[in-house]
C-alpha cells in the first residue's frame, strides 16, 4: 500500500517493560516483520521474542548506535519509555525516507515530561482542564499559602518524570503541605519536582483515550480505563497501573467525538502553532466531570497496562500503523478490534510501590497460559522481569501483566485474575477488582 511500511522491515524496540513486551508479541505477528531487536536491557519476555541490541540506548551512545542501525538495515525504531522520548531519541534518529522513529520529537514529549509547560499549551488552546496554579522551589512560602487558602482538595504534581510516582492526590491541606513540601523542601524527586504543578481536584471517572497522531491525522483507539491505586476498591497509594480494561462503557461515542473535537483536535493544533509536529500516540488522561471530560494529564507514548489491553484486541497489521503513524500516512492505515473485551491484572512484588523484593524465580507461568484458547487468548507479558539460570525471576515492582480477552468485561477480567492466581513467587499480590466500576454498573 502506498505510504505503508516496507515488505521486509527490521525494527528496534527501544523499552524494556511490559507494555513492550505486548508490542513486541504484536509485531511479531506482522508479515512485514523481518528483523527484531529489542533492548538491550530488556525483560525475559521480550528476548524471548527479539533478538537483544548489543548498543547501548543511552544519548551519549548514540553516535555508535546509529552506525549499528545502519549496518543491521534498521528501518523503524519503535520508543516505548517516556525517558528515551524526553532525552531526544526520535530526533537523533530519525532519517526519513530510510528509517523512521514512532514516537515524538523532544519538543512534542514536553507534553508529558513537563506538566507545567503542557498546563500552558492547554489554556493556549482553550482544551478543558482543572484550574492550576505552578510554582519552583524558589516559590515554597507561596505554594503553601496556596494549599491552605483552598477551601477544597488538590492534587500535587511533580512537572518532571517520576514513572507514575509524581502526582500526590489529597485529602485534606495537611496532606497538600506534605506533599509540597516532599517536593519542593525535601527534593523527593530530584529535579523532576524542582517545578510542582497544583490544581483542583477533579471528581468524576477516570478514562485513557490513545491515539495515534501523524502530524495532521488522529486515529483513536479503543478507550480504556486503568486503575492506579495498590488497592482494591481504588485504596492506597497511586501506582504506574495496577490493571486496565478495554473498552470501557463510560466512553460513547458522542463522549469521544467531543474528546476529539474539544481535546484533541485543539491541542495537535496548538502543538503546530508552536512549530511542532506530532507524530506517535498521544494519551489524554481524562477525568469525566459533571461539566464534560477535562485533561488530568497528557502522555505521549503508549500507557501501561493500557497497551496490554489494547494489543490483545488489535486487529491488523501493527508494524505498518506505526510506520505510516511515523511516515505522516496514518490516513491509509488499517486499524481494527476485535469484539469483546480484554483485561489486563497486573502481578506486583512484595514492596511494590516502595522498594519492591527482587531476584525470586517465576512459578506458574505456564499453566497460567494454559488457560487461554484460540477464542479467548491470554498472555503473560513480562514487565520486571529478567532471565535467570533456570528461568525467569522478578526485577521490578510490576512484574507480569496477565492479559485476557473474552466476549464481554465480566468474562475477561475472571479469566485474568483466575491466570494471575496460578503465578507464584514470594510476596506476590494482584488486584482482583479490575473493572469493579463496570460490573457494578452493569
Amino acid at each position: 500500500m502506498s505510504g505503508g511500511a516496507p515488505d521486509r522491515c527490521n525494527v528496534l524496540l527501544a523499552g524494556s517493560g511490559g507494555r513492550e513486551h505486548a508490542l513486541a508479541w504484536r509485531l511479531r505477528q506482522s508479515p512485514r516483520l523481518g528483523n527484531l531487536w529489542v533492548d538491550p536491557d530488556a525483560n525475559a519476555g521480550l528476548l524471548a521474542l527479539g533478538r537483544g541490541c548489543p548498543q547501548s540506548l543511552e544519548p551519549r551512545n548514540r553516535f555508535h548506535l546509529e552506525r549499528w542501525m545502519e549496518r543491521e538495515d534498521i528501518r523503524l525504531v519503535v520508543v516505548g519509555p517516556e525517558a528515551l522520548l524526553e532525552q531526544g531519541m526520535a530526533d537523533d534518529l530519525h532519517r526519513p525516507p530510510h528509517r523512521l522513529v514512532f514516537g515524538p520529537g523532544k519538543a512534542g514529549a514536553r507534553l508529558e515530561s513537563d506538566k507545567a509547560w503542557c498546563k500552558q499549551v492547554l489554556r493556549s488552546a482553550n482544551v478543558p482542564t482543572a484550574e492550576s496554579r505552578t510554582f519552583n522551589r524558589d516559590q515554597l512560602d507561596a505554594a503553601l499559602h496556596f494549599v491552605r487558602s483552598r477551601a477544597d482538595p488538590v492534587v500535587v504534581k511533580a512537572s518532571g518524570l517520576c514513572a507514575g510516582k509524581g502526582v500526590v492526590v489529597c485529602d485534606t491541606p495537611a496532606q497538600a503541605e506534605a506533599a509540597v513540601r516532599d517536593m519542593l523542601e525535601r527534593r523527593l524527586h530530584g529535579d523532576a519536582g524542582a517545578t510542582i504543578v497544583i490544581e483542583e481536584r477533579l471528581r468524576g471517572e477516570e478514562v485513557s483515550v490513545l491515539a495515534l497522531v501523524d502530524g495532521r491525522t488522529i486515529w483513536m483507539l479503543e478507550p480504556c480505563q486503568d486503575h492506579k491505586r495498590v488497592g482494591e476498591g481504588d485504596t492506597g497509594p497511586n501506582t504506574g497501573g495496577m490493571g486496565a480494561y478495554c473498552p470501557t462503557p463510560l466512553a460513547t461515542e458522542p463522549l469521544l467525538r467531543q474528546v476529539e473535537r474539544e481535546i484533541l483536535v485543539p491541542t495537535v493544533d496548538a502543538l503546530r502553532r508552536e512549530g511542532i509536529e506530532f507524530r506517535g500516540v498521544l494519551y489524554a488522561g481524562l477525568m469525566l466531570t459533571h461539566g464534560g471530560p477535562k485533561v488530568l494529564e497528557f502522555n505521549t507514548r503508549f500507557g501501561d497496562p493500557e497497551t496490554q489491553a489494547l494489543m490483545m484486541r488489535w486487529k491488523g497489521d501493527l508494524l505498518d500503523a506505526l510506520w505510516r503513524t511515523a511516515a505522516g500516512t496514518l490516513d491509509g492505515a488499517e486499524i481494527a478490534f476485535s469484539p469483546g473485551s480484554s483485561c489486563c491484572v497486573v502481578v506486583c512484588a512484595e514492596g511494590y510501590p516502595g522498594k519492591p523484593r527482587t531476584g525470586d524465580p517465576l512459578e506458574g507461568l505456564a499453566e497460567a497460559e494454559a488457560l487461554g484458547s484460540a477464542s479467548e487468548p491470554l498472555a503473560c507479558f513480562h514487565a520486571g522481569t529478567k532471565a535467570g539460570a533456570h528461568g525467569p525471576i522478578s526485577a521490578g515492582g510490576r512484574v507480569l501483566g496477565i492479559t485476557a480477552s473474552a466476549p464481554d468485561l465480566a468474562r475477561a477480567a475472571e479469566r485474568a485474575t483466575q491466570a494471575a492466581q496460578r503465578i507464584r513467587f514470594p510476596g506476590a499480590f494482584f488486584r482482583r477488582d479490575i473493572g469493579h466500576r463496570a460490573l457494578a454498573r452493569r
